[in-house]
């Protein structure tokens, strides 16, 4: 049977505001975030869903905390492969100071992308065996967001022009025969609504997420 995931980016951080890469650091929501996983938590109340996860990130689990309180669910089950990409020795820094320290992109410690890939891959599959032909939120990160939209729809999520913002909904398909998520909506509005107030502009979002 088809499970249905909608993956939901978490909402901003300090660190969000102040442009600096976050990656596996546990840097918790502000309050923007806060309002912005309510309003997400809104969004979400328009359909039926069967259970919330999350990445183990503060974040990301308060977000998942956020929208279940909302769609009168269980506080979400945590699952480390949800975790966002670890950027190594970049972490805590802002964007301009990782050109500055690492001019050719050789940033020590940097999880690659098909890595990335591959545990994410597995955690959703999981998932969609748990709730089985159910509709599940899936509170997460950016990088990981953008690397299953880009696994499933090559070119949909081009790292340097298309955001993936604070707050925002993705939502899948699961197929079981493949091992693999099919992307059903990029940005899905949930039926009518396509930004939610207190979203930030793709020039604030993750710098170094476009990059390598």
């Amino acid at each position: 049977m088809t499970t249905l995931l909608y993956l939901v980016r978490h909402g901003e951080t300090d660190w969000n505001a102040e442009r600096r890469i976050q990656g596996s650091t546990d840097i918790p929501l502000n309050d923007t975030g806060r309002r912005q996983a309510h309003a997400t938590a809104t969004l979400l109340g328009r359909r039926r869903f069967d259970a919330v996860v999350a990445s183990p990130l503060s974040r990301a689990f308060e977000t998942g905390a956020v929208i279940a309180a909302h769609l009168d669910l269980p506080e979400p089950s945590t699952y480390t492969g949800l975790a966002e990409r670890s950027y190594g020795e970049a972490e805590g820094l802002t964007d301009d100071e990782v050109r500055a320290r690492y001019p050719h992109d050789d940033i020590p410690g940097r999880e690659s992308r098909s890595a990335l890939l591959a545990r994410v891959t597995e955690t959703l599959g999981e998932i969609a065996v748990r709730f089985d032909a159910g509709r599940v939120v899936v509170a997460t990160h950016g990088a990981v967001i953008r690397t299953v939209v880009n696994a499933a729809a090559p070119g949909t999520a081009d790292r340097h022009s298309t955001p993936i913002r604070n707050g925002s909904v993705h939502s899948f398909r699961w197929d079981p025969e493949r091992f693999r998520a099919e992307l059903v909506r990029f940005d899905d509005p949930i039926d009518e609504v396509s930004d939610a107030e207190g979203r930030s502009a793709f020039a604030d979002q993750k710098p170094l997420e476009r990059r390598a």
